[in-house]
């Protein structure tokens, strides 16, 4: 007689339903990164930029600065125009910012390797001692000095307004700095809450609440991929893996959102041994020899099993296939074929603004979850489109603007996270476009311009894991009057990290899950 045991899995006495999500259409006020007939045009000057922003943040700069030195000592008057501004005269003044920084890229360079001279190796940083900070406007450029222009962290592309007096050898003293500040805010319809980066209570939540999943840099092809734990996130977020409160914890994700670096890299296949003899490549069309689809089909399989599941949210990045510059159009979803057949799978432009409804539905069901065909517990999945319920509205993108911003300040001591908290402040995703970021030539516009402050303001693809809640009180009128809070967070890259990023829609807490396999290097297995 033989005796056969078999283990079973805890079962959750109340079956496990996904919380229900809705995407709403984004503020009419927050701009549109996809580009279309009307403005995709590469024949402007990319000056036409600069002039745009300083016209957008101007007179926010200007109110700032009135508010701020309108009652000290001296009476400083506001010069319109850098260039006249009068030797020993205490005075602001208000414009773009330009760093004079020998170490950035130039174009002789760029001739150089263009004539076959050996290029010089890539700089992990701009700033030097030579550097010198211009403020410019249509007139004219004027150099910034002193104490606190040294002391304050400054790219290229910043509009600011700078308090101080020309100095004699034709330099301009400052004393003091200020900027356009965080934008405004509209209402999310959801109680605000006293909770900070330092002290977040993720385990005050309520069973109602909804969890926003991201993850970035999954980098599926890589020379040294993170499959394991990759195949390990899937059947975390579809409610497979772990016993019951891992399941029931993954029944509170709404969705997913990828930030970009979804593929790795492309690396030539090309090259050939000593022994080999050379292959001639096609004359016409793809050489299959050079060309991998396996890394597309892998991601799309991943995507196929978590879209039965929670909407997705995938947005390009620096390694994806979609355009270099600034904004990224959104991936063909054709790439991905079944998942490409999910209604909530969505391919997103880099950056994006998603506007992520919250609370009870009020709308019919898009389309019903599909339990995974592992015949374990799933948590369903609902999708609408409502304006009723309460909202949050997120501001995503894969990293590009910050990586180049961190290229132009000394570390230590700013920070990256510090870094994304000061944009919110200048109103400016991306200001170093398109000085040493490539972007597109806009003419009358500059989407990169935040005009109303995101509740979640999440950059993908960057070393380690970092949140802060930034906020601001401002005695203004109306809306003004109310705290303006923004929950900045960078995402790791999950192939280094293998950190999968969740936020709470309703309290803006944020909490990380690993996954790691001990041995293994990509994931960060080692530690």
């Amino acid at each position: 007689m033989s005796l056969c045991l078999e283990l079973l899995e805890p079962v959750p006495e109340i079956p496990l339903t996904r919380l229900p999500t809705y995407v709403q259409a984004p503020s009419p006020q927050t701009p549109s990164f996809v580009l279309n007939a009307a403005n995709k045009s590469y024949k402007h000057q990319y000056s036409n930029i600069y002039f745009v922003r300083l016209r957008l943040l101007q007179s926010y700069v200007e109110e700032q600065a009135r508010r701020r030195w309108g009652s000290i000592a001296g009476n400083p008057t506001y010069v319109p125009r850098v260039l006249d501004v009068n030797k020993g005269q205490l005075c602001f003044i208000i414009g773009t910012v330009y760093m004079d920084m020998p170490l950035k890229p130039n174009v002789l360079e760029d001739l150089g390797r263009d004539h076959s001279l050996p290029a010089p190796a890539p700089r992990a940083k701009y700033n030097s001692e030579e550097d010198k900070v211009m403020l410019e406007d249509e007139s004219g450029r004027l150099c910034l000095v002193g104490n606190r222009v040294r002391d304050t962290p400054l790219v290229t592309g910043v509009v600011l307004g700078a308090l101080g007096m020309e100095t004699a050898g034709g330099d301009f003293e400052v004393v003091d700095l200020c900027f356009a500040g965080i934008a405004p805010q509209p209402s999310s319809g959801l109680p605000q809450r006293d909770t900070d980066a330092e002290h977040m209570d993720v385990d005050d939540q309520e069973s109602s609440d909804e969890w926003v999943a991201i993850v970035s840099g999954l980098e599926v092809g890589a020379t040294s991929p993170a499959d394991a734990q990759m195949e390990m996130l899937v059947e975390y977020l579809t409610g497979e893996a772990g016993g019951v409160q891992d399941q029931t914890e993954s029944s509170r994700i709404s969705r997913l959102i990828i930030a970009g670096n979804s593929l790795a890299a492309s690396v030539s296949q090309n090259s050939t041994a000593p022994e080999e003899p050379e292959r001639k490549s096609k004359r016409y069309g793809n050489d299959n020899a050079s060309f991998s689809s396996h890394p597309t089909h892998n991601l799309s399989a991943h995507l196929v099993d978590i879209a039965h599941s929670m909407p997705i949210h995938l947005l390009p990045g620096a390694s994806d296939p979609s355009g270099t510059i600034l904004p990224q159009q959104s991936v063909p979803r054709a790439m991905f074929g079944r998942a490409a057949t999910f209604s909530s799978f969505s391919c997103e432009t880099n950056p994006a603004y998603i506007r992520i409804g919250t609370g009870p539905a009020t709308a019919p069901a898009a389309a019903p979850a599909v339990a995974p065909s592992k015949g374990k517990q799933a948590a369903a999945s609902t999708s609408a489109s409502t304006s009723d319920a309460p909202a949050r509205t997120l501001l995503v993108h894969s990293g590009q603007p910050l990586d180049d911003l961190f290229k132009y300040v000394p570390t230590p001591p700013v920070t990256r996270l510090a870094l994304a908290a000061r944009t919110l402040h200048w109103r400016h995703v991306a200001p170093t476009a398109p000085d040493t970021l490539w972007c597109h030539p806009y003419f009358t516009a500059d989407p990169f311009v935040i005009t109303q402050t995101p509740d979640i303001y999440v950059i993908g693809n960057q070393p380690e894991f970092a949140t802060q809640l930034v906020k601001e009180e401002h005695a203004g009128e109306g809306a003004e009057e109310r705290e303006k809070r923004c929950r900045v967070v960078l995402v790791p890259g999950f192939r280094e990290s293998g950190t999968l990023v969740l936020v709470n829609l309703r309290t803006l807490a944020v909490k990380t899950v690993r996954f790691a396999v001990e041995g293994m290097s990509a994931g960060g297995g080692e530690t």
